[in-house]
C-alpha cells in the first residue's frame, strides 16, 4: 500500500494528521478525512492536476527556450549546444531565468505584436525607475517599485509568449481559449473567456470557452443575427468594448448568472481588415479601468485567436455536405450571370498587412461605369483609385470594408454614386448591393434610368392628383386611356374607352350645355378647352370631374388627335361648397351680432347719455361722465345716477354688473332704476344696498353686481356712504388725494340677505369727491392697488372746473382692459 507521503509535492502534499480524534481539524470541506479513501482520492486528482498544469507550463516554457536557441542559431551562425550554452550564459549575465531571456530574444527577432506590448511595459518600467527617489530614506522603496515595474513587465512577455506558444501548439479552438485563460488572463484577474467565431451572416458560434460551465457553454453555442449581445457589440466596434459591469448593460452573454456584476471585454478578433470573430473575457468583480499596456495585451491576444479562426471550419451535422466558399474565379462566373452591373473585389493589404483598399478583379458584360468609361479601364484598378468619392458621403467605401470584416452584408437604395473624369464630378443614383464570398466581395450596382425615373414620377403624380389622361386619334377611331382614368370612369381596364363625343351621354343631364360648349371649341374651334361636370359612372356614384384637352394638328393643318385629362375635383367641389355655406352663416351671425350690440348700446345710451345736464344744487357742482367700451361687442353693466331727492339729500352712485351684452345692460337698468325708486323712502346708503342685494339675487336672473351709494347732505356738507364689492371714492383735498377708508359690504347678488356698513365723511370748501367704475383704472399686468395709486397721482393737480377735472381723468387714463367707464363727482363750495 503506498503511504500518504508519495502523493505529496511541494505545493500541496497530503499528509497524516497528528489531531486527536474527534478535534475535526483534520477533516476536509466535506467532512472526509484524508485516510479516508475519498479523502485520499480526492488528493490523487489534485495533485495530477497541478502536474498536468505543470507539465503544460513546461512544455510551452521548453518551446520557447527551443525558439530563442533557432534565433540565436540563425544569427550568430552556430550549432543548437553552442546556442544553449550562449543562451545560458547571456540570461546569467542579464540576471533574468532562462525563459525570460528566451522570451527577449524571441520579442527582438519577431518584431511583432506581442512584442509592442512587452515594449509599453518596458518604457512603463523605466518611466516609474525615473520616478523613482535618489538616495534618501524612500530610496528602498523606489528601488523595489522600479523592480516590481520590470518583473511585470517580464512576466507579461512571459505570459503571452506562452499563451501564444500553447495556442499555436493547440489542436482546436477550445484547447486555446485553455491556454489564453491559464496563461495569459487569469495573472490579470479575469475568471473566463470565450472565443466567438463570426459567421458569413452575421451570427455568432462559441467555438471555445474556460471557465464557464459546460451547460452554460453549450446553451450559448450559436448567436442567431441581429441579437444584440456583448459579443455583438465587440464585432460592430473596432476598437472594441470594455464594460465595467455586465449588469449596467443590460445584454445577455454567456456566464451572465455566473459572474452578473462582472466585468466584461468584448474585442474584434481580425487579420488584414477582416474580423474572423470576437474574444470575449470576463471578470468576477466591476472591472476599474485598464491602463493602456493591459488594453493592448488583450488586443494582442484576440489577434492571436483571429490567427486560429482564420482556419476555423465549422463541424458539419449528420449528412450535411460541407460548405465550399467561393473563390475569386468562381466569384467572376457569378458576376457574369447577373444582369446588374456587378464587381468583383478583393483585399489590397500595405505593408504591415492591414486592409488598405479593394482592387476590382473583374467588372461583368452587364457593368455600366456611372462616368461612362470602357470596362477595361475600371477593371483591375483599386477602388479609391477608380471611384475616389466612394470615401466621401455616400460611405460606400466604408460600407463594403465593413461586409469584408464582418460578412454581413450591405444593401441601400438611392444611393448616389459619384465619379472623378478630368477632376469634374459625375453624379448617378443606383441600388447597391454588397455582399462577401469567401475573401472577395461582390459589389452590384443598379443605375437608375432617367426616363424610367421620370415616367414613375409621373404616375405617382398623376395618382395623388387623381388624374388620368387619354388620346384620341379622330382618323383612326383609336383611343387610348391610362389605368387612373379607367378607375376614375369606374370601368374595367379591360372595357372599352368612352370617345369624347359620346361624353355627355355618361355626364348629368344638366351638364349637357357645357359639354356641348366644350366640344365645340375643342373640335369646331381646335383651340384648348376645358370643362367641369358630374360623371354618372356605372356603379350609380357621381363624380365632380374637370376635364382638360387640347387638338393636335397634322402638318396639313388638319385635326388629328385630341389629348387630354381628367381631373377627380370631388373633394375640392364640396369642400368649396361647405366653404360658401359657412361664409354665409358666418355673415348672417356677424350682422345678428352687430345688430345686437347696436341696439344694446342704444339701450344702454337712452338710460346713460356720455354727458348729462347738470345738477342745479345750492353750493355743490355735479358733474357726470360715461365712456362706452371701444369694442362694440364689449358693451358692458356699468351705471351711475346723480338725482336730487325729495328730502334734499342728493343721491349719488355707481355700479358695475358682472359681464357684457344686453344681459349685462338690462340687469343694469333693473338696478339703476330700483335704487332711485328705493331712495325716495329715506332711508340710509347701507340699507338701500341691502334692498338692492335682494333685487340682485332675486329679480334679475342670479346676476352679481358691485356698487357704491352716498347721499350728501348740502346743510351739514356730509357724505353717508356704504359699498358692495366696489372701490371706495376718492377726496381730494387741497394738494393731497387718498380714498376714504373702507367699509364692509359684499358683492350685490351674491347671497340672499347682506349687511352693509355705513360710514360718514364731511366735506370742506374746495373738496372734491370721486366716484368711478373699474375701467376707469384697471390694467391686465398691474395689480388694482398700483392703479389706483397711480391715478391718486393724477387727480392731485386739480383744474378749475370740475367737469375739466373729469375729462382729464378721462383722458389721462392708463386703463388697458377696453371696458366702459362711468365717473362722477362733486365740488363743494
Amino acid at each position: 500500500m503506498n503511504t500518504p507521503e508519495q502523493y505529496g509535492g511541494p505545493a500541496g502534499d497530503v499528509r497524516r494528521s497528528g489531531s486527536a480524534p474527534g478535534s475535526g481539524s483534520g477533516s476536509g470541506p466535506d467532512g472526509m478525512t484524508p485516510l479516508s479513501p475519498v479523502g485520499r482520492l480526492a488528493a490523487t486528482v489534485d495533485r495530477l492536476s497541478r502536474e498536468v498544469r505543470a507539465a503544460q507550463a513546461e512544455a510551452e516554457g521548453r518551446a520557447l527556450i527551443e525558439l530563442a536557441k533557432g534565433v540565436l542559431v540563425a544569427r550568430l551562425g552556430c550549432g543548437p549546444a553552442e546556442a544553449a550554452r550562449q543562451l545560458a550564459e547571456l540570461a546569467e549575465q542579464s540576471r533574468a531565468t532562462l525563459l525570460e531571456f528566451a522570451v527577449d530574444v524571441i520579442n527582438q527577432a519577431a518584431r511583432d505584436r506581442m512584442s509592442e506590448v512587452t515594449e509599453a511595459f518596458l518604457a512603463a518600467t523605466a518611466a516609474v525607475r525615473a520616478t523613482a527617489p535618489g538616495e534618501s530614506a524612500d530610496d528602498a522603496r523606489g528601488a523595489d517599485t522600479a523592480e516590481a515595474g520590470e518583473a511585470a513587465a517580464e512576466s507579461a512577455a512571459v505570459r503571452l509568449r506562452a499563451a501564444e506558444s500553447g495556442a499555436l501548439a493547440a489542436d482546436d479552438t477550445q484547447a486555446v481559449a485553455d491556454a489564453l485563460l491559464e496563461q495569459a488572463l487569469r495573472p490579470l484577474g479575469a475568471v473566463a473567456v470565450a472565443i466567438w467565431a463570426a459567421g458569413h451572416d452575421g451570427s455568432l458560434t462559441l467555438v471555445g470557452s474556460a471557465g464557464f460551465p459546460p451547460a452554460e457553454a453549450a446553451r450559448w453555442r450559436y448567436v442567431p443575427p441581429d441579437v444584440a449581445t456583448v459579443a455583438r457589440c465587440g464585432l460592430t466596434e473596432r476598437s472594441g468594448q470594455w464594460f465595467a459591469s455586465l449588469a449596467e448593460t443590460g445584454l445577455p452573454s454567456v456566464g451572465r448568472h455566473q459572474y452578473p456584476d462582472g466585468g466584461r471585454v468584448a474585442v474584434p478578433a481580425g487579420t488584414g481588415g477582416r474580423i474572423h470573430g470576437v474574444l470575449e473575457i470576463a471578470w468576477p468583480a466591476p472591472l476599474a479601468p485598464q491602463p493602456p499596456q493591459v488594453v493592448r495585451q488583450v488586443e494582442a491576444l484576440a489577434e492571436l485567436c483571429a490567427h486560429t479562426l482564420e482556419s476555423y471550419s465549422p463541424p458539419r451535422g449528420p449528412g450535411q455536405e460541407p460548405r465550399v466558399i467561393p473563390d475569386a474565379v468562381e466569384l467572376m462566373d457569378l458576376a457574369d450571370g447577373l444582369h446588374d452591373p456587378a464587381l468583383v473585389l478583393v483585399p489590397h493589404l500595405d505593408a504591415a498587412g492591414h486592409l488598405a483598399d479593394f482592387r476590382i478583379q473583374h467588372v461583368n458584360n452587364r457593368f455600366m461605369d456611372p462616368a461612362g468609361r470602357p470596362r477595361a479601364v475600371v477593371g483591375g484598378a483599386l477602388l479609391l483609385e477608380a471611384y475616389p468619392m466612394a470615401a466621401g458621403e455616400s460611405e460606400l467605401f466604408q460600407s463594403v470594408e465593413r461586409v469584408y470584416a464582418t460578412g454581413e452584408p450591405f444593401r441601400a437604395r438611392h444611393l448616389n454614386l459619384t465619379a472623378l473624369v478630368d477632376q469634374v464630378p459625375l453624379s448617378a443614383v443606383a441600388d447597391i448591393s454588397v455582399s462577401r464570398h469567401g475573401n472577395a466581395v461582390l459589389l452590384i450596382w443598379r443605375i437608375e434610368d432617367e426616363t424610367a425615373r421620370l415616367a414613375s414620377l409621373l404616375q405617382h403624380a398623376q395618382r395623388l392628383g387623381r388624374i388620368g389622361g387619354f388620346e384620341e386619334n379622330l382618323l383612326t377611331g383609336e383611343i387610348t386611356w391610362n389605368a387612373q382614368l379607367f378607375d376614375l370612369y369606374g370601368r374595367p381596364h379591360t372595357s372599352t374607352p368612352v370617345p369624347l363625343e359620346e361624353l355627355a351621354a355618361h355626364a348629368h343631364p344638366d351638364d349637357a350645355v357645357t359639354i356641348g360648349r366644350f366640344l365645340r371649341t375643342l373640335l369646331h374651334h381646335r383651340r384648348p378647352a376645358s370643362a367641369a361636370f358630374r360623371l354618372r359612372r356605372p356603379d350609380g356614384v357621381t363624380r365632380h370631374v374637370r376635364v382638360v384637352a387640347e387638338p393636335v394638328l397634322d402638318t396639313d393643318d388638319r385635326l388629328l388627335l385630341v389629348r387630354g385629362a381628367c381631373q377627380d375635383i370631388s373633394a375640392q367641389h364640396w369642400t368649396e361648397v361647405a366653404l360658401a355655406a359657412t361664409r354665409d352663416q358666418l355673415a348672417h351671425t356677424e350682422q345678428q351680432a352687430r345688430e345686437r350690440a347696436r341696439l344694446t348700446l342704444q339701450l344702454q345710451h337712452a338710460i346713460m347719455p356720455p354727458a348729462q345736464t347738470p345738477l342745479q344744487v345750492p353750493d355743490l357742482q355735479v358733474a357726470v361722465r360715461y365712456r362706452p367700451a371701444e369694442t362694440e361687442q364689449l358693451v358692458g353693466g356699468d351705471w351711475y345716477d346723480a338725482v336730487m331727492l325729495p328730502s334734499g339729500l342728493v343721491l349719488l352712485c355707481v355700479g358695475d354688473v358682472a359681464g357684457h351684452g344686453i344681459e349685462a345692460a338690462t340687469s343694469m337698468v333693473v338696478l339703476r332704476n330700483a335704487l332711485r325708486g328705493l331712495a325716495v323712502t329715506g332711508a340710509g346708503p347701507g340699507q338701500l344696498l341691502s334692498w338692492l342685494n335682494i333685487v340682485a339675487h332675486h329679480l334679475t336672473g342670479g346676476v352679481t353686481a358691485t356698487a357704491v351709494c352716498g347721499l350728501y347732505d348740502p346743510v351739514r356738507r356730509t357724505l353717508r356712504w356704504a359699498r358692495a364689492g366696489h372701490l371706495p371714492p376718492v377726496l381730494v383735498r387741497g394738494p393731497g388725494a387718498e380714498p376714504l377708508p373702507l367699509v364692509r359690504g359684499m358683492l350685490l347678488g351674491a347671497a340672499a340677505e347682506a349687511a352693509y356698513e355705513e360710514a360718514e365723511a364731511e366735506l370742506a370748501s374746495g373738496d372734491t369727491l370721486l366716484m368711478y367704475t373699474d375701467g376707469l383704472i384697471e390694467r391686465r399686468d398691474r395689480p388694482v392697488e398700483e392703479a389706483l395709486t397711480q391715478l391718486l397721482s393724477t387727480v392731485r393737480p386739480t383744474p378749475n372746473s370740475l367737469d375739466q377735472h373729469l375729462d382729464r381723468l378721462l383722458t389721462y387714463s392708463r386703463s388697458d382692459t377696453d371696458d366702459d367707464t362711468c365717473l362722477v363727482g362733486i365740488r363743494v363750495g
